[in-house]
């Protein structure tokens, strides 16, 4: 954990590969505590708000939201496939964060971004490679082996099984 919290300091995007949120969150919440501004957002989440702000002129201004905290954590990332619109406009976010802290939480190997990015090979377009370059070449990727979710480790279902194995 503590080798995360310095890969953070670096300004280096970490790419969790299978992440829990959990532990994004512990990043985030680590960083904090160093006093540096720390946003969370779910992809589907910034696509909507990325959305929004396009239509109402305000995509620069959101934009700069993005680019002025230390440490952006993005979970789900790429959770589906994306439109291009929304391609292009997750390119301005990678672009405006390149020399900033990011945490990419994923359930898909990064191999697997091209398509995700880009659902159609055929269109030629070079956006899923732009966003990659920025991405990957500068990252530390992460893969966390596990199976047990903290959703499913802490849950309610979980409290009943510990509760029954008590009373045996």
């Amino acid at each position: 954990m503590r080798q995360e919290k310095e890969r953070v300091e670096t300004q280096k995007p970490l790419v969790y590969q299978r992440i829990q949120t959990y532990i994004a969150c512990a990043l985030g919440n680590a960083a904090c505590r160093r006093f540096k501004k720390v946003r969370y957002v779910r992809m589907p989440e910034l696509l909507d708000e990325l959305s929004i702000a396009r239509s109402g002129g305000e995509l620069k201004k959101c934009l700069a939201s993005y680019k002025k905290v230390d440490l952006l954590i993005l979970d789900e990332w790429l959770i589906r496939p994306l439109s291009p619109q929304e391609s292009y406009d997750l390119l301005e976010i990678v672009e405006a964060r390149c020399q900033r802290s990011m945490i990419f939480c994923t359930q898909y190997q990064s191999e697997g971004w091209y398509t995700r990015i880009d659902p159609n090979p055929d269109s030629g377009s070079p956006v899923s490679e732009a966003i990659m370059d920025r991405i990957i070449h500068n990252a530390y990727e992460v893969l966390v082996e596990g199976r047990v979710s903290m959703r499913e480790r802490n849950g309610l279902k979980s409290s009943h099984a510990k509760g029954a194995e008590q009373d045996a």
